[in-house]
């Protein structure tokens, strides 16, 4: 091939964009289509929400069995010794390589967009995403687990971690549209022009931004010295992300009838699912009932394959009122951030946007300080 040949030599900054240019415009051709590409593969009685729905719960069950066999969790790797924390994660971060290098292709390839994403809104909300982050990173060290984790051990069977995702939805709703939503407003207000600026993929060099953290990650995952079969599964994790971006995003895209473009994350699917819950005939279950539906089906399928299955409690009054702490700082925390571990990291920072980084880096850096200073205190 030649003009925009891609020779193994050439760096994969260079290969995306000469990927891009040889893509075809998927979106276009889809506005050019009499019928959305869901209905050309057969599913003529599926309306879109109802066909995002079943993708969660694939996705979902995926997700539940291999974070269920791989003890994924990012709190695992920043509590405790360096030495005890650096094989989990190398896990997680394997998982961000994956997602990242998988939705980039996508985005090279033009299968997917994210020009008016809410990840890449040009307003920075610098003083929401850094206090959401710290709040979200303090919440996951109190409670033992961030949101994706303790679904995953509700599923296994886990009372406790079952009791929080209650607290951590009702607050999460509260504060997306309840009550609280004032205090999620006036810190949503405070923000910078970033203008294209928000995008790593926009700096100069473009796609060689997002890539450089998807190498670092993959080489800090082969120096963590972690399972090669966590490795493995959490590569399958991350490349989840993308399949959740191409499957709303371009399978499921009907002019006619829109659904959200979306991927792996728990703190709007976990409030959605209990906003359904309690008021099922008003409002339809969509991609994210599906997800935490299937990510509880697949962990309990796990641990019964494996013998891991167990009933668990609350040991007494202390560590009831840590839980439920912890559960209302990641409901608050996970909502002014733009979204959990996994919503704001793995799928939020694939999308190349500079706010996900920085909720993530402010989980990161909240509960290892938190976690050094509970470990010193207890």
């Amino acid at each position: 091939m030649q003009g925009c040949g891609v020779p193994p030599t050439i760096p994969t900054g260079i290969a995306l964009p000469c990927l891009a240019a040889l893509a075809p415009d998927w979106h276009e051709l889809r506005r050019q289509e009499d019928a959305p590409l869901l209905e050309e593969l057969g599913f003529e009685e599926l309306t879109p929400l109802t066909a995002s729905l079943l993708l969660g719960l694939v996705l979902g069950c995926a997700y539940g069995a291999l974070a269920q066999r791989s003890a994924f969790c990012l709190r695992r790797g920043l509590v405790g010794q360096w030495r005890d924390c650096l094989p989990a994660l190398g896990t997680w971060v394997m998982a961000l390589a994956c997602a990242i290098v998988g939705t980039r292709l996508a985005v090279a390839l033009d299968l997917i967009s994210f020009e008016t994403h809410r990840f890449l809104s040009p307003d920075l909300p610098v003083a929401s995403v850094l206090l959401g982050g710290a709040l979200f990173g303090a919440g996951m060290v109190l409670t033992g687990g961030c949101v994706s984790r303790l679904t995953v051990l509700a599923g296994a069977g886990n009372l406790r971690s079952l009791l929080v995702l209650i607290v951590f939805a009702i607050t999460a709703h509260a504060v997306m549209k309840g009550a609280l939503a004032p205090i999620r407003e006036a810190l949503g207000n405070a923000t910078l022009a970033g203008g294209e600026a928000v995008a790593l993929s926009a700096w100069p060099g473009g796609e060689v931004w997002p890539l450089v953290i998807a190498g670092a990650a993959f080489v800090c995952a082969l120096l963590a010295r972690a399972r090669v079969s966590h490795l493995v599964m959490a590569g399958a994790i991350g490349l989840l992300v993308p399949l959740g971006w191409i499957g709303t995003g371009l399978v499921l895209l009907d002019d006619f009838d829109p659904i959200p473009v979306q991927s792996m994350g728990f703190t709007g699917p976990m409030a959605d699912t209990l906003f359904w819950a309690v008021a099922a005939t008003s409002i339809p279950a969509g991609f994210g009932a599906g997800l935490v539906a299937g990510v509880l089906l697949g962990s309990l399928a796990a641990a019964l394959a494996a013998g891991e299955f167990q009933w668990r409690s609350l040991e007494g009054p202390r560590q009831t009122g840590r839980y439920l702490a912890g559960a209302v700082m990641m409901g608050v925390g996970g909502v002014l951030a733009g979204g959990c571990t996994v919503g704001a990291g793995l799928s939020g920072v694939s999308t190349a946007s500079l706010a996900a980084l920085l909720a993530l880096a402010a989980m990161v850096v909240s509960a290892r300080t938190v976690g050094r200073r509970l470990a010193a205190r207890w």
